[in-house]
């Protein structure tokens, strides 16, 4: 729906909306920086006790031990970054944002893991670190093939930015995420997961319908995704010609994991007990294959109930800074920021200012 036809009402619930997708991804990383990256679960258990339910203090000699509750790990940091660069410019300038990363990241790094703003900084960043400073390379040409999260968590700004230009949505966070990361479901996962959050901020919900309808804009030539079936995933007409475009994803699979997923948390046959386990069921690590499905669920299956959406993602140990970033983002795109517990931006260290930012940011979406 374009802005300038919106009623009053339609705007006020997309800012609600919108709001509640930039503050959850903020509280999902704060949320992690205490009891981030714990693959021994009983000595998360031990460290925490049976149930994390907000900001804590990281232990000595983990990852983020010199922040306090409720702060951004690097993450955060760079999120941030991004959505200044959104708002300060009132799009997304490539340039900028780079230029922001040479100027306000990338002198505070030096190249290892455990050190630089929020207390670790990822591999694809210290790849890029490492090809801009130290080689000297060009933005463009520094992009690795590492294969977490990274990008994905930044693009989440651009994504609510474009919700209402679901093309310019995807171009822009292909080509940010590019910047960094260069592999091909990397890209193609972050695209949908970018792609997903619009709908969302639109209004539609992640639910067994929601791969069907981004489907319907692949075939408009809308998203960047390349597919022969017709109908609902049906088989092509007999002689059926295969156009192949440049620059389009090879398959619309990532399109069609958030509908399984949502599936199959509403499914009565499937039990996933408690929820905190599905980090288990897909992983602990990194790896965005692990990341996304544990998102998708999470969000899905508590697309009412911003609490339980982050705090599951929490207990669930490994990587799950990132499983309640992306989470948070989602189920804060359904509840709203109305629907978000107000101990959760309370505890969020500089709250104020990061909603006087998102709020800018849907300004230039309503403009």
């Amino acid at each position: 729906m374009e802005a300038q036809i919106m009623s009053a009402e339609d705007k006020a619930l997309l800012r609600d909306r919108s709001l509640g997708a930039v503050m959850g991804a903020f509280i999902g990383d704060a949320l992690g920086v205490g009891p981030h990256w714990y693959y021994d679960l009983d000595q998360l258990v031990h460290d925490y006790g049976p149930w994390i339910d907000g900001y804590t203090q990281a232990k000595v000699g983990r990852y983020h031990e010199h922040l306090c509750p409720g702060q951004s790990s690097q993450s955060g940091v760079i999120l941030e970054l991004m959505l200044r660069s959104l708002v300060e410019k009132g799009a997304y300038d490539e340039a900028d944002f780079c230029q922001r990363l040479d100027q306000d990241l990338f002198p505070l790094l030096d190249g290892t893991p455990m050190n630089g703003p929020g207390g670790y900084t990822s591999q694809s960043i210290r790849d890029a670190w490492r090809k801009r400073v130290i080689e000297g390379l060009p933005w463009g040409s520094i992009a690795g093939n590492a294969d977490n999260t990274e990008a994905v968590e930044r693009i989440i700004p651009i994504a609510i930015r474009y919700a209402l230009r679901p093309s310019e949505l995807a171009r822009a966070v292909i080509a940010n995420t590019s910047l960094t990361q260069n592999d091909g479901t990397v890209l193609a996962m972050t695209a949908a997961y970018g792609s997903v959050l619009g709908m969302l901020i639109e209004g539609h919900r992640l639910d067994e319908k929601i791969s069907e309808k981004l489907l319907m804009r692949v075939k408009a030539g809308v998203l960047p995704f390349h597919t022969i079936t017709k109908g609902k995933l049906e088989a092509p007409d007999k002689n059926q010609k295969e156009n192949r475009v440049d620059g389009v994803f090879p398959s619309p699979d990532a399109l069609l994991t958030p509908s399984n997923i949502a599936r199959a948390a509403n499914d009565p046959a499937i039990s996933i007990e408690p929820a905190s386990k599905v980090g288990l069921l897909y992983g602990l690590p990194c790896a965005v294959y692990h990341q996304f499905p544990a998102a998708y669920y999470l969000a899905a299956r508590f697309s009412n109930d911003f609490e339980s959406a982050v705090l599951h993602a929490i207990n669930g140990g490994g990587q799950n800074l990132s499983r309640a970033m992306l989470s948070g983002t989602l189920a804060g795109a359904m509840v709203g920021l109305s629907g978000i517990p107000e101990r959760f931006i309370a505890g969020l260290d500089r709250a104020d200012s990061l909603l006087g930012l998102a709020n800018q940011l849907v300004d230039d979406m309503l403009a």
